[in-house]
C-alpha cells in the first residue's frame, strides 16, 4: 500500500515533501525512487562550457508537481511568451509565480524548448498561501494547495493557531527556505476542514485574493446613491421608454446590464442594444471607482458571485430591471436585409424594460413557433407573451444573418458546452455535465458582438483614446500540437503553425459539427489560442476575424466597459478635449494591464472551484466505469476526458502491461514490447481509482471492454 500515513512526518524530517509522501502512499511507489532519481539527475547534468556566453532573460517561474518548471519570458507589456525549461536541480529555490532571471544554457531547437537555470530570484510573489495542515507533537506542516509548489511549509508549534490534521489554513510565509531547508510560516486563519464542502469556496477566494466584502469607504459612498433615477439625470437623453425592450439572461441572473430591441424597417432591420449607464453613479477616482478597478471584474464561483460593484448598484439602480426607469448608453444599428450594418448612432438614453426574459423561455418560444401549426402550448405562450413573440422571431432571423456574416469572414465559433456543476444547499456537487447553449443565448451573443465591434470601429476612426479587446495570433507551438492532434481524426488544416488563418480553424470546427469528437476538438482548439487582453492599441481580434473590437456591453461586471463608457459620454457631450485625451492616454495602459490580470485571476479562481467540485463529485464514483477520450499525453500519464466534462489521469507508472515511451513530436505513446499505442482523441474504457482533494487529482485505470460491461451492468442493478 506504499508509505503508511503514520510514517509521513518521518519522511518529511528526512527531507521529503509531505505532498510526495501522501502521493506515493496512493500509488505504492517506494520513496527510494526519489533518492535514486535525484542522484541520477545531478550525475547526468553536464554544464555547457559556453554557459557564460549565453543570454540572461527575465521571466515568471512556473513550477510543476514533478519538481521541474518553466520560466515564461515576459515582454514589455508583461505578457508571457517563450517557455524555458528549468530542471529541478536548477530552480534555485524559486517558487511558483516568482519573477526570476534565467541564464539560457541551451537554445530552442525545433519543437524542443530552450533550457536554462535560475540565476537570480528577482521578486517573491507569494506572501500568503492556502494549504492543508498536518500536525505533529511539536510542530506542523502545511501542504500548499498550489500543485506547482513541492515544498511543504514548516510551522512552529506556537504558530499553528490550534490547527489540527485536515484543516485548511491561510499561512503567512516568514522564510522561503533553501534546497536543504523547508520554508517556514505561521497560520493566520483556519478556514475550515478539508472534508467540509463550504471550505472549498473560502479557500479559493483567499487563494486568489478575492474579497466579497467592500470597504467602509465604499459602503458609505454607495449609501448616498439613490434607489431611483432622479429627474435631473433623465434630462438630455433620448427617451426609448415607449419601445418594446427586453432583457434576456439566465434565470438566476440579477445584474442585468444589457437590454435589446429589434424592429423591421423598409431597408432591413434596426437593432438597439441598451447598456446600463454605470458611469453615471461610479465617478472617476472615487472610492467606488478605485475599488472597481482593483477588482477588475465580477467573479462567478458556481453558486456564488463576488461582484465588482456593491449589490445596491449591480442588482439595483444600475440593473435594467423590468418596469423601472433606467439610464443607459445605447448603440442603435441600422442593417440591410443581409444583416450588414449600414449606419449607427451611439447615444445616452432613458429606457424602461418591457419584460425580463430568460434564455429558456425565449428558446421555448422559438422552438414552438418555428412551425405554423396551431398547438395548445402555442396558445399558452401567446397569452403570456403576446406582442413580444413577433420580436423574438425577428431576433432569431437577424441573429442567424449576423452569425452567417461572421462565419463568412472566418470567425471561429467555439460552440461547445462548458462544465456545469450543480451544488446542493451544503455546497456538495449533485450534478456535473455539459452546459448547453440554446438559440436565445446565441441571439444575445450575436447582438453584443455587433455592438462591441460597432463601438470599437467608431472610436478607432475618431482617433480617440480608447480601450480595445485584443486577441493575437495563436502560439506556434500550441498550434503545432493541434495540427498533430486533429490528424488523428483525419482532419487537415491548410497553412503551417507559423501562419494560420482563423477561417481554417472555422472550417475544421464546422466539419465536425454534431460529431462525438466536436466538444473535445473545440476545447483543445480553444486551448491553443492566446488569451485575449485589453490594450489602448487596436490590434485586431484573431478569433473573431475582425479589425476592431472592444468590451462595451457589461459595465456592471467588467471595468474596461465602465472605462470606455466614460470616454464615450465625454465625447458625446463635447468634453473630450486635448487635456482629457492626455489624461486618458496617461491611464489607459495601466487600466489595460490591471484589468487583463484581474480577468486571468478570476478565470483561474473559477476553474479552481470547478476542479475541486469535480474531484468531490468523483469521490462518490470510485470503482465505477466510464467511457472517455484521450485529451492529453505526457511523459507521466494519459489524460482522459469523460462525457460529463470531468478529466482524470492514468499514470504511466501504474500501467504494468508494458513500458511506454512518449513521442512528443507525434503526440503518441508506444509500448516498447507489445507496440500498443495511445493517441489523442482515442476512446478508452476506464475505472475511477481515486479522487484526492489534497493532491487535486482524479486517477483512472484503463480497463477492457469486458470489465467495462460488467461494471456498468452491476451499477445498473
Amino acid at each position: 500500500m506504499g508509505v503508511p500515513l503514520v510514517h509521513a512526518l518521518f519522511y518529511v524530517m528526512k527531507g521529503f515533501s509531505l505532498r510526495r509522501v501522501l502521493k506515493e502512499r496512493n500509488t505504492g511507489v517506494s520513496m527510494k525512487i526519489y533518492k535514486i532519481k535525484e542522484k541520477k539527475e545531478k550525475k547526468d547534468r553536464v554544464k555547457d562550457k559556453k554557459d557564460e556566453e549565453l543570454k540572461l532573460v527575465p521571466g515568471i517561474f512556473n513550477s510543476t508537481s514533478k519538481g521541474f518548471g518553466f520560466a515564461k519570458v515576459t515582454d514589455e507589456n508583461g505578457e508571457t511568451g517563450e517557455e524555458i525549461f528549468i530542471p529541478a536541480s536548477e530552480k534555485k529555490s524559486a517558487w511558483n509565480g516568482d519573477d526570476v532571471l534565467v541564464r539560457v544554457t541551451r537554445e530552442k531547437s525545433g519543437d524542443r524548448k530552450a533550457e536554462g537555470v535560475v540565476e537570480k530570484i528577482l521578486k517573491r510573489n507569494t506572501e500568503f498561501l492556502i494549504g492543508t495542515f498536518a500536525k505533529s507533537k511539536n510542530f506542523g506542516f502545511v501542504v500548499p494547495d498550489d500543485r506547482g509548489m513541492e515544498e511543504d511549509i514548516f510551522i512552529q508549534k506556537e504558530h499553528t493557531k490550534g490547527a489540527v490534521d485536515g484543516h485548511k489554513v491561510y499561512v503567512k510565509i516568514t522564510d522561503y527556505g533553501t534546497k536543504k531547508k523547508n520554508p517556514e510560516g505561521r497560520v493566520v486563519e483556519i478556514l475550515g476542514h478539508i472534508d467540509d464542502p463550504h471550505t472549498d469556496m473560502k479557500s479559493v477566494l483567499r487563494a486568489f485574493n478575492i474579497y466579497p466584502e467592500f470597504s467602509m469607504e465604499v459602503v458609505e459612498e454607495t449609501n448616498d446613491i439613490p434607489e431611483e433615477v432622479s429627474e435631473e439625470d433623465k434630462q438630455g437623453r433620448v427617451d426609448y421608454r415607449d419601445e418594446l425592450v427586453v432583457t434576456i439572461d439566465g434565470a438566476d441572473a440579477k445584474d442585468l446590464d444589457d437590454a435589446v430591441s429589434v424592429v423591421k424597417t423598409e431597408t432591413g432591420y434596426r437593432l438597439s442594444v441598451h447598456i446600463a449607464d454605470v458611469s453615471n453613479y461610479v465617478k472617476e477616482n472615487s472610492p467606488l471607482d478605485r475599488s472597481a478597478l482593483d477588482r477588475g471584474t465580477s467573479v462567478y464561483l458556481i453558486n456564488k458571485v463576488v461582484p465588482m460593484l456593491p449589490h445596491k448598484l449591480s442588482n439595483g439602480i444600475c440593473s435594467l430591471n423590468q418596469g423601472e426607469d433606467r439610464l443607459a448608453l445605447s448603440c442603435i444599428m441600422d442593417m440591410d436585409e443581409n444583416g450588414v450594418i449600414t449606419g449607427h448612432r451611439i447615444t445616452e438614453s432613458l429606457i424602461k424594460v418591457t419584460r425580463r426574459m430568460t434564455y429558456d423561455a425565449v428558446a421555448e418560444i422559438l422552438e414552438v413557433f418555428k412551425t405554423k401549426r396551431a398547438s395548445k402550448r402555442k396558445k399558452e405562450l401567446n397569452e403570456e407573451y403576446g406582442e413580444l413573440i413577433p420580436m423574438f422571431l425577428l431576433m432569431k432571423e437577424l441573429s442567424d444573418k449576423l452569425r452567417e456574416n461572421r462565419t463568412r469572414r472566418g470567425a471561429v465559433d467555439f460552440d461547445f458546452s462548458d462544465s456545469k456543476v450543480v451544488l446542493d444547499e451544503n455546497d456538495e456537487p449533485v450534478f456535473v455535465g455539459p452546459e448547453e447553449r440554446n438559440d436565445a443565448s446565441k441571439i444575445i451573443e450575436d447582438f453584443m458582438l455587433a455592438a462591441n465591434e460597432t463601438v470599437a470601429e467608431d472610436f478607432f476612426w475618431q482617433e480617440a483614446p480608447f480601450l480595445y479587446r485584443v486577441h493575437e495570433k495563436p502560439d506556434e507551438e500550441k498550434i503545432g500540437k493541434l495540427l498533430i492532434f486533429v490528424k488523428n481524426f483525419g482532419l487537415v488544416l491548410k497553412g503551417n503553425k507559423a501562419e494560420i488563418h482563423p477561417k481554417e480553424l472555422q472550417k475544421m470546427l464546422l466539419s465536425i459539427k454534431g460529431k462525438e469528437e466536436e466538444a473535445l476538438i473545440s476545447r483543445l482548439t480553444l486551448r491553443s489560442m492566446r488569451q485575449a487582453r485589453y490594450s489602448p492599441e487596436c490590434e485586431g481580434h484573431f478569433g473573431l476575424a475582425c479589425k476592431y473590437y472592444c468590451h462595451f456591453t457589461s459595465p456592471i461586471r467588467r471595468y474596461p466597459d465602465l472605462q470606455i463608457h466614460r470616454i464615450i459620454k465625454e465625447n458625446l457631450r463635447g468634453r473630450l478635449d486635448e487635456n482629457r485625451k492626455m489624461h486618458y492616454n496617461s491611464i489607459l495602459d495601466n487600466v489595460a494591464k490591471c484589468t487583463s490580470a484581474s480577468e486571468r485571476n478570476a478565470e483561474s479562481a473559477e476553474r479552481e472551484i470547478v476542479r475541486l467540485k469535480h474531484i468531490e463529485y468523483m469521490q462518490k464514483h470510485i470503482g465505477e466505469a466510464f467511457e472517455g477520450v484521450i485529451s492529453g499525453l505526457t511523459n507521466w500519464g494519459i489524460y482522459i476526458e469523460l462525457p460529463n466534462t470531468i478529466e482524470g489521469m492514468v499514470s504511466l507508472a501504474n500501467m504494468k502491461d508494458d513500458y511506454y515511451v512518449f513521442d512528443q513530436e507525434h503526440m503518441i505513446l508506444t509500448g516498447e514490447k507489445k507496440h500498443k499505442t495511445y493517441a489523442l482523441g482515442q476512446k478508452l474504457y476506464i475505472q475511477v481509482v481515486n479522487a484526492d482533494k489534497l493532491l487535486k487529482t482524479i486517477d483512472f485505470s484503463i480497463i477492457g471492454e469486458k470489465k467495462f460491461r460488467e461494471l456498468t451492468e452491476n451499477k445498473g442493478k
